[in-house]
């Protein structure tokens, strides 16, 4: 796994890491792949990984319950509760994994232009221990290559609606 340089990683606080990423898609589709179990089901998770758990209660209040297996069988589970939803443009959820100390606060912005969408993940630990764990587990690299998958998804989302688009135009 690795960062092919198309997830922007940094860490403004001692407890924060927000990753940033644009995609060549609307931001209703954007908000889309991240709320909708059956397109989670076809990009979350780095390459190698399936979602085999994916239940989503979308809603304020409402939770959510991921299990990953990787490509050696093992699994990585994590939960989380929906804090706010604003359509199309924001969520916030607490979020926890099962192999992973604390709980993290995870702010999630979309901005459309030119119909290009800017994801800005903002993900707060309860601690910079808790965050540094975070970092040297590989989270970067896998956050990157999951990512990629959802930007090709995106790619062939996207593609029967520019077509529409450029025949209306002609």
């Amino acid at each position: 796994m690795k960062n092919t340089g198309t997830l922007q990683v940094t860490t403004p606080t001692s407890r924060e890491i927000v990753l940033t990423r644009v995609f060549d898609a609307p931001r209703h589709l954007v908000f889309d792949a991240f709320s909708k179990p059956e397109l989670l089901k076809r990009w979350f998770g780095p390459r190698g990984f399936s979602l085999v758990v994916c239940d989503i209660d979308f809603r304020v209040g409402g939770g959510f319950r991921f299990l990953l297996r990787g490509p050696d069988g093992r699994d990585m589970g994590m939960r989380g509760v929906y804090l706010e939803i604003t359509t199309p443009e924001r969520s916030v959820h607490m979020e926890s994994f099962d192999d992973y100390p604390g709980e993290s606060q995870v702010t999630m912005a979309l901005t459309e232009a030119q119909g290009k969408t800017t994801m800005t993940a903002t993900v707060l630990y309860p601690s910079e221990e808790i965050r540094d764990i975070v970092l040297r587990s590989g989270m970067e690299h896998g956050a990157a290559e999951s990512y990629d998958k959802l930007a090709e998804l995106l790619q062939g989302e996207a593609q029967p609606a520019r077509r529409k688009q450029e025949l209306s135009n002609v």
